[in-house]
């Protein structure tokens, strides 16, 4: 599967949830969505050494997860890994404006709540990843 010759490489995404029905289903929007090539992880422990070992476009992020938990896979990604810059997007059930708050003083990008409607996930991941990849001007 060897796409070497090809310029444009898919963006790839990092979706991290304990429940596996909503991993698949995060990944299934994304892939028919955005075309992109997705890579799963079930625990916060998986989601670190996966991106502690590669940067990423983009990574979706659940909260409650058991283990250390979503904010600290956040804090851990944003203190020293390859994605450190990539848009994080909270998808958490968790819809209190303080929580929102905190994900975003802790390094997140946006912040999406479940049930998510496909529309929005889309929209707000390609928003991010374009963001990222849009080239940084200063004025002088």
């Amino acid at each position: 599967m060897s796409q070497a010759t090809t310029k444009a490489t898919r963006h790839r995404v990092l979706i991290v949830d304990d429940e596996e029905s909503m991993r698949l289903l995060l990944a299934r929007i994304l892939v028919n969505g955005l075309k992109v090539e997705v890579t799963l992880a079930g625990t916060c422990e998986q989601a670190l050494r996966l991106a502690g070992n590669y940067a990423y476009d983009a990574i979706l992020l659940d909260l409650l997860m058991p283990g250390i938990g979503g904010f600290e896979v956040l804090r851990d990604i944003r203190r020293a890994s390859p994605n450190i810059a990539t848009p994080v997007v909270i998808v958490s059930v968790l819809a209190d404006q303080a929580t929102k708050d905190r994900c975003m003083r802790a390094g997140a990008n946006a912040y999406l709540v479940k049930p998510v409607e496909r529309n929005a996930l889309v929209a707000t991941v390609r928003a991010q990843m374009a963001s990222r990849s849009a080239p940084k001007t200063r004025g002088k």
